[in-house]
């Protein structure tokens, strides 16, 4: 186990320098001069332009930059962004509201997602099952921020069980609904996932078996179906913990969250370069540490699964 961890830690380094080079050369490829859009529509004087340039290192050929910016990265400094602001203190401020928000959705799907999933698939056919097919088509077929308007609607403005829009990011009761919104196409993929998973493996012959050993119903589903029908579901929930944070720039911006969705949009559209690069940076890394966590549960969910 020690030494495919360490092969996997070993793979994960060029992986690592891959992504962050190709976002960064996609930050600084953008068109317009960050410096210069700083004074909007004043003119500047190209004196000041020339020593932010100079300050923020813009002046230098882009593997230059990267370089620098690497030698600074592995020192914990994730740069400065265009206002002065320490980007590790915007992301500080920031990455806190996303994991609240992404935790409490990646709990949303995986519990209601894997309850449905079982329940369709151990009654393939029946009214549960149509029902469970239908509701989750439904929530893939809504865009994400049509499914938020929705539940602004129903639970906001008819019901009045929430506000609008969360006015304290901090509140982790204002970030249910947000949450909700964020993690129901997942839970509509998990539920269908399980579904299917759950419908391979009645069919396999370790399940005849056990039902053959007149083994207790729950034992059967719970220490046989559900632990070998988990597989695929976590590799999926493995990657989408990633995606969560990083994908939640739409729900954060209607709801008004003040996470790392809402700075990543705000960055882009002023081209803070510095910003966007140390937030994609991070999650980067979520999604390594996430695939790698992955991987080691397979020999935990399933015992036939050894890594030499």
């Amino acid at each position: 186990m020690g030494s495919y961890v360490l092969r996997r830690v070993l793979q994960m380094i060029p992986v690592f320098f891959g992504a962050t080079l190709l976002i960064f050369l996609l930050v600084y490829a953008l068109p317009g001069d960050p410096v210069s859009a700083l004074f909007g529509q004043k003119a500047a004087d190209p004196a000041v332009v020339a020593n932010l340039k100079h300050k923020y290192y813009l002046d230098q050929p882009v593997w230059k930059q990267y370089l620098h910016y690497m030698g600074n990265l592995f020192q914990g400094d994730f740069g400065t962004s265009f206002t002065g602001r320490s980007v590790t203190d915007i992301m500080a401020d920031a990455f806190p509201v996303t994991i609240r928000l992404a935790l409490l959705a990646f709990g949303f799907e995986l519990i209601f997602g894997l309850a449905l999933g079982l329940v369709s698939g151990l009654r393939r056919g029946s009214i549960e099952d149509t029902a469970v097919l239908f509701l989750t088509l439904v929530v893939i077929s809504i865009p994400v921020f049509v499914l938020a308007y929705i539940a602004q609607t129903i639970f906001a403005t008819n019901l009045g069980w929430v506000t609008p829009t969360v006015q304290d990011s901090t509140d982790i009761s204002q970030l249910i609904l947000p949450a909700i919104v964020l993690g129901s196409l997942s839970l509509a993929f998990v539920a269908r996932l399980t579904r299917t998973s759950i419908g391979e493996n009645l069919r396999a012959d370790y399940m005849r078996t056990a039902v053959a050993k007149g083994l207790p119903r729950r034992t059967i589903v719970s220490r046989h179906l559900l632990r070998n029908s988990l597989i695929p579901v976590v590799t999926f929930l493995g990657t989408d913990l990633g995606a969560l944070m990083g994908g939640a720039i739409v729900t954060e911006g209607i709801f008004n969250v003040q996470g790392i969705g809402n700075v990543l949009y705000r960055a882009i559209n002023q081209k803070e370069g510095p910003t966007v690069v140390g937030i994609v940076t991070v999650l980067v890394i979520v999604y390594l540490v996430a695939s790698l966590i992955v991987d080691l549960l397979y020999a935990v969910l399933d015992p036939r699964i050894r890594y030499a």
